[in-house]
């Protein structure tokens, strides 16, 4: 899980354009987004990059295998969609399952501003660990797509319609 949300991590920084970065040297955002001869990797080169703000990383390891309370899990699931977040990733686990994961399992909600993601959280519940990846910045939806089958991001076929989870779920 570490690597995958390290690999996640790189893939953005390579891609995403480095914007108000404290005490940076003159030039240094430009080599970067030059570095490569990949341009416009999630946005194929039509428009603005994509805008990275921040990325956050919350890792908690336990001492013994997580119990994971559904109805806490159901609070934060109830608080997402109250601040209108969309639910797009929901593992389809039994509720044994679900409470002591054998294998990790992954939640991701968006934020949308218009047609616009503002916000992305990843919750990836495992055995013995639990991560939290939060994105904030201005991506299309279909710059996820790009990530899609990387990072435990389900592959989303790029021709598909995607709908949200109904609320509530």
């Amino acid at each position: 899980m570490k690597k995958c949300a390290l690999r996640f991590l790189s893939a953005l920084l390579l891609i995403a354009p480095l914007v108000g970065v404290a005490q940076e040297p003159p030039g240094v955002g430009e080599a970067l987004r030059n570095l490569t001869s990949e341009t416009g990797f999630l946005n194929d080169g039509e428009g603005p990059p994509m805008q990275l703000n921040s990325i956050t990383f919350e890792n908690y390891k336990f001492h013994e295998p997580a119990f994971y309370i559904p109805e806490n899990m159901h609070a934060l699931v109830a608080s997402f969609n109250a601040a209108g977040w969309k639910h797009l990733v929901d593992q389809n686990v039994s509720p044994r399952e679900a409470t002591m994961p054998q294998k990790p399992l992954t939640d991701l909600w968006l934020h949308f501003t218009g047609p616009d993601i503002d916000s992305v959280m990843v919750l990836i519940r495992g055995v013995r660990q639990m991560n939290v990846i939060k994105v904030s910045g201005q991506l299309r939806p279909l710059d996820l797509v790009h990530l899609s089958g990387h990072f435990g991001i389900p592959k989303v076929d790029p021709n598909a319609v995607m709908v949200p989870a109904p609320p509530g779920r």
